[in-house]
């Protein structure tokens, strides 16, 4: 194989022992309809979609729409949420109610807020519900600040993959702290997904360039003023910044350098 196709073949997201070709991965609240969710899903590429139990229709409700009736099971990986969840008891029941309403599906996302206006996550609280989601057999993906230690701890009590905000949920604000995001990729094992505060396609681009696993938004999808075609420019943008990581960007220099060599100039 040459030189080039090994520094540009790269290899699929991998979370809990499953490949994924897309490395986005989006939300399905906050949408007009559910039409507007399934076009937007489709047009973003992401195989993997997050469900806020406590908020959406996923069968528990007989007779009213029903998001699986347009995200199929069979086709996407449903990743059940604890959004609303504000105590460990309550995010650890929401998980287990996701698992007896999904057959026995065991790959979650945990959130435990701490602060309504914010919607910071309580590490404490996560923590707790980590431990006992991972002994109860979850595969736990896990929301937390961008703190590197807490990022760390998380991984080692179990998490198959840590997810930490770029800024507050719903915020647009882009990645506010890009070194603890660089930190937290240096030192894990397990896959890194920024998760919250991406505004636009650069936001996400970003994110890639620094050697994230994978994106999770939501918000800057279904609140775009065009939501399908935000889903699109989104899934370029992932693949655009995970080209680039691969593909090395330059070292910033504080003064200019020739485009073209200087040496062998004919006068």
């Amino acid at each position: 194989m040459s030189n080039h196709a090994t520094a540009t073949r790269d290899s699929p997201l991998i979370i809990a022992g499953k490949h994924y070709a897309s490395r986005l991965l989006v939300g399905s609240g906050k949408y007009r309809d559910l039409d507007e969710t399934r076009l937007a899903t489709e047009a973003s590429g992401a195989q993997i979609v997050t469900v806020a139990i406590r908020r959406t229709n996923i069968g528990q409700k007989p007779g009213e729409p029903n998001l699986l009736d347009v995200l199929p099971p069979a086709r996407y990986t449903i990743l059940p949420n604890t959004a609303g969840c504000y105590t460990v008891d309550d995010a650890v029941r929401t998980c287990r109610l996701a698992r007896e309403m999904l057959d026995g599906h065991d790959l979650v996302k945990l959130e435990v807020i701490g602060d309504e206006k914010t919607l910071y996550p309580d590490v404490v609280a996560t923590m707790k519900a980590a431990e006992i989601l991972v002994k109860d057999g979850f595969k736990v993906m896990v929301y937390t600040t961008d703190d590197p230690l807490i990022a760390k701890r998380l991984e080692e009590i179990g998490c198959v993959a840590v997810m930490p905000l770029a800024a507050p949920i719903g915020s647009g604000l882009g990645i506010r702290n890009p070194y603890n995001i660089l930190t937290i990729i240096e030192n894990a094992k397990v896959p890194i997904l920024v998760d919250a505060g991406v505004g636009t396609a650069s936001d996400a681009a970003l994110a890639m360039e620094l050697g994230c696993d994978g994106v999770l938004m939501n918000t800057a999808i279904a609140g775009a003023k065009h939501p399908v075609l935000m889903a699109s420019a989104m899934k370029k943008a992932i693949e655009a910044g995970r080209e680039a990581f691969l593909a090395g960007r330059i070292p910033r220099k504080r003064y200019a350098s020739a485009s073209s060599p200087s040496d062998g100039l004919f006068f």
